[in-house]
């Protein structure tokens, strides 16, 4: 997915400052894609640059603070977005979780170490739960598209904790047991 489609996509909803989109897409569609944030403001540039969004610079307040960007998407913008939307996908499924490239090689480490990384991500995957369980409501109002890719999010977050779930009573099974065969 490109950063371009996914600022478009999101001007389209508000408009937003360069922090606000960054911070959306870390929040939202971390389970779906993964993004280098400092792509964001170059790309905020280019974008600007071909006429698909807008910037107004909004001075910082009486009590100081940054100058704001906030951008809005064009109507060149939208029309950009609409044909990006009827293009093909693609058919490749990615993802690019440091913790499954470590998990692949667990066998050449320590049993405990891999347990407690495994117990690391039960606990971040629950906290994730309880805070897409807690948005769901939000996300309904904003249209079946929204409330239907956050159902996957939950759908995905359960999956993946069901899975560490097993993962790591499958290696204490295998840890037990090689303690049996030591003694």
């Amino acid at each position: 997915m490109s950063i371009k489609y996914a600022i478009l996509g999101l001007l389209q909803y508000s408009d937003m400052h360069g922090y606000r989109i960054k911070a959306h897409i870390e929040k939202n569609f971390g389970h779906m894609w993964s993004i280098n944030f400092g792509q964001i403001y170059p790309s905020l540039k280019q974008l600007q640059e071909e006429g698909l969004v807008n910037m107004l610079e909004i001075a910082p307040s009486e009590n100081g603070g940054p100058q704001k960007k906030l951008y809005s998407i064009t109507p060149k913008g939208v029309k950009e977005l609409s044909k990006w939307l009827t293009e093909p996908t693609g058919k490749s499924i990615l993802i690019r979780d440091p913790f499954l490239l470590k998990f692949a090689f667990f066998g050449f480490g320590e049993d405990a170490s891999a347990l407690k990384t495994i117990d690391e991500q039960i606990e971040f995957f629950e906290s994730q739960l309880k805070r897409r369980q807690t948005n769901r409501k939000k996300w309904e109002r904003q249209g079946v598209y929204v409330r239907l890719l956050a159902e996957l999010g939950v759908t995905q977050n359960q999956m993946y904790l069901e899975w560490l779930h097993h993962a790591k009573k499958e290696i204490e099974k295998n840890m037990k047991r090689a303690r049996r065969k030591k003694a």
